[in-house]
């Protein structure tokens, strides 16, 4: 993912399609069984290195687990020795402790619980390993994805759900990956071989020990089928609360002068109680868990000792047994409270993996594969043919459109909001494909070349400039290929911003850090000269001088002139003043053009155009 930032927020192109919407969070998961199922095969190409940690899991559990066993015949020979000790010497049965049996088994013991340590420490290196090669993976993959996705994704989802798929889903799932899978073989492990080893030893007391966790177990699933819902909200909230703080973050400036800090914030609180609700309420649940194992544990414990001490008077078990099981007590609902978290890690991960692979499995670009990835010779003629477009099936927004542009000349679009100005714009550099109808760039039909080989005929300067994190050189430059110190110097030159430049404490070399540090209009001649750099053979201006004053707009406008020499230009202009030169002016209102021709003839005919010029005139007057 790149570390760019915008000077604004609001992403270029906004503005270009049928508007955004913030949407509050996304759905809720609708089958976490298949979301978990999925994890599982992108996880596929770790299987091994699972399988190992699996392995090392089990090995440091079964060691753990025979070492009750040990410790009871430690038990039973120090009793015995000591038994024997009382009796006077010379008479049968009279004996001393055996420290060196004793001795042998303690040194096995402590192998034992070594090596299960070895293991268990095995186990998490390995998980750690593998959890963050899957979440780097899959980070890589939603940025890939990003890349594919078509425009109409970003124009209908906020920004800041999708942001918080790449960060917090993706934490969520690492975080489930590697604290989950190696303590769910273990407690498995400890559990099942604890319950073996009871039995083994003896069947009373392992009774005894099952049937006092069995209600443990019972309030564990109950708690896991209620907290679930919850799980999802919270991942669903967090996803919200991200939306609609880029949104407002973005337009702050817009909220205070609007007075509207009152209502954001009751909006935010509102949404913040929800997310608060949701995660406190899974966390509550999730968090009984844990002391409702500890009692069941520690009442396990006090039945066990007690029906050990009886069998251990009427003779029917040896002191040790009642010393392993005290043990086995604690191997046994140990797993059971593990069981428990890794579930909880695992509810939360189910929440995020639906929403990450819904992500990832939404509607790409279409392959382009065999299609031309060049255009021979570009000079700029471009033609629509009958374009028909519409966001939706129920909104269409261009109704046969038809319209010639020669090399070269000056194509301004003019029309009131909403009569499909930009999505002109949007068809043109293929952010979307038209209905029916063609566009045809030097006799080529656009959709019979690649995207990237249409973007590349074009330069772009919007009404939203965007700088990012890097030096000045670094933004001008952008993406271009073998372009000259001296080649950057002409553009800014070009374009008069050569002087500021060089007013800055670096010059060319200066760190544009933040979007405040640069006016309005210096941000807009910096994209105006990175345009210039590019030198594409047509052009695209979408509203560039609206949002500055009238002398940075004389300043601009020169720019553009200059920009413009040579070029095709499509120019977007609700300030009829600045479009008089044009070669041809379209006309669109409702998605059709209704009047075309130059500044003069379209004043000569007293229709729409005149209306809207005299009306902006008198305005001005």
């Amino acid at each position: 993912m790149s570390t760019e930032t915008q000077t604004s927020r609001r992403p270029a192109g906004r503005g270009f399609g049928p508007g955004r919407g913030l949407g509050r969070g996304g759905e809720k998961p609708k089958n976490i069984k298949k979301a978990l199922s999925d994890l599982l095969k992108y996880v596929k190409p770790w299987y091994g290195g699972i399988f190992v940690a699996a392995i090392a899991a089990c090995g440091g559990a079964y060691l753990t687990i025979i070492g009750p066993d040990r410790l009871s015949e430690i038990t039973n020979k120090i009793i015995s020795g000591l038994q024997a000790s009382f009796i006077p010497k010379g008479y049968p049965g009279h004996g001393d402790i055996d420290l060196d049996k004793i001795m042998s088994i303690g040194m096995l013991l402590i192998a034992f619980y070594a090596g299960s340590a070895i293991l268990s420490y095995s186990q998490g290196f390995i998980m750690a390993t593998v959890t963050q090669r899957a979440s780097k993976k899959l980070r890589q993959d939603i940025s890939t994805k990003i890349n594919k996705l078509p425009l109409r994704y970003f124009d209908g989802h906020p920004y800041g759900d999708t942001l918080s798929r790449v960060t917090n889903d993706v934490d969520a799932i690492s975080q489930a990956l590697n604290q989950s899978v190696g303590s769910l073989v273990s407690a498995l492990t400890l559990f099942f071989g604890s319950i073996i080893m009871m039995f083994k030893t003896n069947i009373q007391m392992s009774l005894t020990a099952i049937a006092t966790t069995a209600i443990g177990f019972g309030l564990m699933m109950l708690i896991m089928s209620k907290s679930q819902k919850f799980f999802n909200a919270q991942q669903s909230g967090l996803g919200e609360v991200n939306g609609f703080v880029e949104e407002i973050y973005s337009g702050h400036n817009m909220v205070k002068v609007s007075n509207a800090d009152k209502e954001k914030q009751d909006e935010f609180d509102a949404i913040n109680e929800r997310l608060y609700n949701s995660v406190w309420k899974s966390q509550f649940l999730s968090g009984l868990m844990m002391p409702i194992m500890q009692f069941i544990g520690n009442f396990g414990y006090a039945a066990v000792c007690l029906v050990g001490a009886v069998l251990a008077i009427d003779g029917k078990i040896e002191f040790g047994v009642i010393v392993a099981f005290m043990i086995y007590i604690r191997l046994f609902t140990q797993p059971l409270t593990q069981i428990a978290q890794a579930v909880t890690s695992l509810q939360s991960a189910g929440a995020a993996s639906e929403r990450i692979f819904a992500f990832l499995a939404e509607d790409e670009l279409a392959d382009e594969t065999g299609k031309a990835t060049t255009l021979p010779n570009p000079k700029g003629a471009v033609e629509f043919q009958n374009v028909h477009f519409g966001y939706n099936e129920d909104r269409v927004i261009i109704n046969d459109f038809s319209a010639k542009a020669e090399p070269g000349q000056k194509i301004a679009i003019v029309g009131p909001t909403g009569a499909g100005k930009s999505t002109m714009v949007n068809l043109l550099m293929r952010f979307y494909d038209t209905t029916s109808g063609q566009i045809i760039i030097d006799g080529t039909p656009i959709k019979e070349i690649t995207r990237e080989a249409v973007h590349d005929q074009f330069s772009m300067v919007l009404q939203d400039t965007w700088l990012f994190e890097g030096t000045v050189k670094e933004n001008l430059i952008y993406n271009q290929a073998n372009i000259s110190d001296q080649q950057v110097v002409d553009a800014a030159k070009a374009v008069g911003i050569d002087h500021f430049i060089n007013t800055l404490p670096s010059g060319y070399d200066s760190m544009l850090k933040d979007a405040d540090e640069l006016s309005v209009g210096e941000r807009q001649l910096l994209t105006i000269a990175r345009a210039l750099l590019k030198d594409a053979p047509m052009l695209i201006l979408d509203e560039a001088t609206s949002s500055v004053d009238t002398r940075t707009e004389e300043l601009i406008q020169k720019a553009m002139d200059k920009l413009m020499e040579g070029r095709t230009s499509f120019v977007i202009a609700h300030r009829l003043s600045t479009i008089k030169n044009a070669d041809l002016i379209l006309v669109m209102k409702d998605g059709d053009i209704i009047e075309s021709g130059d500044h003069k003839a379209l004043l000569a005919q007293d229709g729409f155009y005149a209306d809207l010029y005299n009306s902006q005139f008198e305005r001005v007057a």
